[in-house]
């Protein structure tokens, strides 16, 4: 019995209605990105310094100028020697009282600078900024830094749990269904977000927005592999990830003209309400509808798109089976991806490389927003050299295989990560290249991983394992933000050196994998474990029992 790939061959493989589909949901992978990587505008944090009742008025008593009123007023920014508590701590001085001198009005309490006692900030901060930021809103710095943390980890707490709840409810009642669902709730909690009164609403909005938008972007990324045909699955699988890196590039653009943080969130969520109108353009999943025995609605979408692409098909395929049905049916578990040797090291190796993409691709952004000169600028160029990542992939995922290139963009991830290091400030431009050339790494062995996963389990248990390996993205994700941000706190390039490390260490672990240029999907645990030797071609073994046979009879 015909499958829905082989309706496709009649009905087109990607033809007109295929390439609408692609751009519809290329729009939808691309609105992804401010729910993913926002934190770099939402979260920005500025200078800042404490806020202290009486300073404003002595300025302008005196007719000081910024720099003479933080060299005055700001702990850490006055004689040379000094420690820098500027951000964090003021001193302990009543600024109202009329004893106070306009030039160096502190040197009448102490003589040396350093005795005079500091405090926290109580009346909250000044930041030197023309926008605004959940940071500044909120006043997310010193002893409260950490939520901004706590902030994009909730994100990424719910890409882990909406990614596996969501996706059984997708198998379960339907992509189309799921999909707008997620959408609908995407789009009202990030305005909800953006008219939040207070830090924990916004926190539980954001929580609700990563439950559902990475879901979506999954079923979409699912749906559009499910209309083309089997020879363009991969392309279209890497040019969904490509209108990712459109959607980042456009963010940088919408951030710099929107600089208040409200703005901005509620103009990247307002476009979602714009995908409800899928409903009318997207159909249900054809190889969903059948895997569910609803066959007269599948070849009914089927004849659409046939009529959509210009053709036809022919009265032979009128009953379509799933793909899966001809096999032996299994109940895999999660046993399944550790009890044979191979196949285990393959799941902890995998494991570990999610995790790292996620960790390094993230924590490379959130820092540039700590470390670079123009965040808008640096955000844009460093979007940008994910174009070649995407078309290096196409240019010798076939040509050269999957395993060196991806081991090689590992490598060069980290090594940019240590040599970014050493780079000293004043050569700007090199640094600036050393970056670039480390997020086009780490951006093209994230999507070499996405591609690569299921090639390496047998057919019963490719889901669970794509599932269960990806599932350390999102872990890599919750804990990035406590990284990067902690640790700059100790050193500005500190948690570079910890993506070099581990960055290099996924280049190597890589090498241990089997390389699946030119080779079938294994189908079962003997040949997922045997991937690494020749595959026996099923009509050279024919062939070969034929002439046995004619060998004996004669």
């Amino acid at each position: 019995m015909p499958t829905v790939d082989d309706a496709l061959e009649h009905a087109g493989e990607f033809h007109f209605f295929q390439k609408q589909m692609f751009v519809l949901l290329a729009l939808l992978s691309a609105a992804f990105t401010p729910i993913y990587v926002g934190i770099v505008f939402l979260g920005f944090t500025p200078d800042h310094r404490c806020w202290s009742p009486g300073v404003a008025e002595l300025s302008q008593r005196c007719d000081w100028s910024p720099a003479e009123e933080l060299n005055y007023t700001v702990p850490g920014l006055g004689p040379t020697g000094e420690a820098t508590h500027g951000q964090c701590w003021r001193y302990e001085v009543d600024w109202n009282q009329s004893t106070l001198g306009c030039v160096d009005p502190l040197a009448g309490l102490a003589t040396n600078r350093s005795r005079l006692p500091l405090g926290p900030c109580g009346d909250g901060w000044v930041y030197d900024t023309p926008g605004s930021s959940i940071v500044t809103e909120f006043n997310l710095v010193c002893a409260n830094s950490w939520l901004l943390d706590l902030f994009q980890s909730s994100v990424n707490v719910g890409f882990f749990i909406g990614s596996v709840g969501i996706g059984y409810i997708a198998d379960r009642f339907g992509r189309k269904l799921c999909f707008l669902t997620t959408i609908l709730i995407n789009a009202a909690s990030g305005v909800l977000m953006a008219v939040s009164p207070t830090y924990t609403w916004m926190l539980i909005f954001r929580l609700i927005q990563g439950l559902v938008s990475k879901a979506s972007w999954l079923i979409g990324y699912i749906l559009i592999t499910e209309f083309v045909g089997p020879s363009y699955r991969r392309m279209v699988g890497i040019f969904y990830q490509v209108a990712f890196t459109v959607g980042l590039m456009v963010l940088a653009g919408v951030a710099y003209a929107l600089p208040h943080w409200r703005w901005l969130q509620f103009t990247v969520s307002l476009p979602n309400f714009c995908f409800l109108l899928y409903y009318w353009c997207i159909p249900e999943s054809p190889r969903w509808l059948i895997s569910q025995n609803k066959n007269a609605k599948a070849m009914r979408i089927l004849k659409h798109i046939a009529k959509k692409n210009g053709k036809s098909l022919p009265a032979s395929l009128q009953s379509l089976r799933h793909e899966e049905e001809a096999g032996e049916k299994l109940n895999p578990s999660f046993l399944d991806l550790i009890r044979t040797p191979q196949i285990r090291k393959r799941t902890l190796i995998l494991m570990y490389i999610w995790f790292t993409s996620s960790v390094v691709y993230q924590g490379l952004i959130m820092h540039m927003g700590l470390a670079g000169d123009n965040i808008y600028l640096d955000f844009f160029y460093s979007a940008l050299v994910e174009f070649p990542a995407a078309i290096i992939i196409i240019l010798t995922i076939d040509r050269i295989g999957r395993r060196y290139p991806w081991a090689a963009a590992n490598m060069v991830a980290g090594a940019a990560c240590l040599a970014s290091v050493f780079i000293p400030d004043d050569l700007q431009w090199l640094k600036i290249t050393v970056a670039c050339l480390g997020r086009m790494g780490i951006t093209m062995a994230f999507e070499m991983v996405c591609l690569v996963n299921a090639e390496l389990y047998p057919t019963f248990i490719r889901n669970l394992g794509v599932l269960v390996c990806s599932s350390m993205c999102d872990i890599g994700g919750i804990i990035t933000p406590f990284l990067v941000y902690r640790f700059t706190g100790i050193w500005l390039e500190l948690p570079l050196v910890v993506f070099a490390a581990v960055g290099l260490v996924a280049g190597g672990l890589v090498l241990l994998l089997p390389e699946t240029k030119g080779k079938a999907l294994p189908e079962t645990i003997e040949e997922a474990e045997n991937i690494q030797r020749p595959r026996k071609n099923k009509e050279k073994m024919i062939y070969l029992q034929v002439k046995k046979a004619d060998i004996a009879s004669n």
